[in-house]
């Protein structure tokens, strides 16, 4: 059996991929459409934006997050003790620019739709979207250091 520190890194992988991903599609796809929704159907779209992403990124940011809290007590042979405390670095970005920046707009979308609020989405998602990239890019490194 493999020690935990790579069953860790690999579980950190698989969630953080699937969040770059998911994050990809949102950045290029959905907020722009987000973008052109007419303003009489922004607040009924938002709710069920909010519903709808919840169920798809539930489980793999759970998984992402203690295996992230993990990969910095268990750091793989390889690795450099700084590169999962930088990673987790990168996921703050990503969970803070979440909570502080998306959040609050998808709010107003749901309760008070401007036809600023999803040119809104759109831009202010790029941090969560470089922070997640970075991170896989990172993991995929220290998979890389592990073979």
């Amino acid at each position: 059996m493999p020690p935990v520190n790579d069953l860790v890194l690999i579980l950190n992988l698989l969630g953080t991929w699937m969040m770059v991903g998911v994050i990809w599609f949102v950045q290029l796809v959905h907020y722009p459409l987000l973008a052109v929704v007419p303003v009489e159907s922004a607040s009924s779209v938002a709710v069920d934006h909010q519903r709808r992403t919840a169920w798809v990124v539930m489980i793999p940011m759970t998984v992402e997050g203690f295996s992230t809290l993990a990969l910095m007590k268990w750091v793989p042979d390889g690795v450099a003790w700084w590169v999962p405390w930088a990673n987790a670095v990168l996921l703050a970005v990503a969970l803070g620019c979440t909570v502080f920046l998306s959040v609050p707009r998808h709010e107003r979308m749901a309760t008070n739709p401007t036809l600023t609020i999803g040119r809104e989405l759109v831009v202010t998602n790029w941090p969560r979207t470089v922070a997640w990239t970075a991170r896989g890019i990172i993991l995929a490194l220290m998979l890389n250091a592990r073979l």
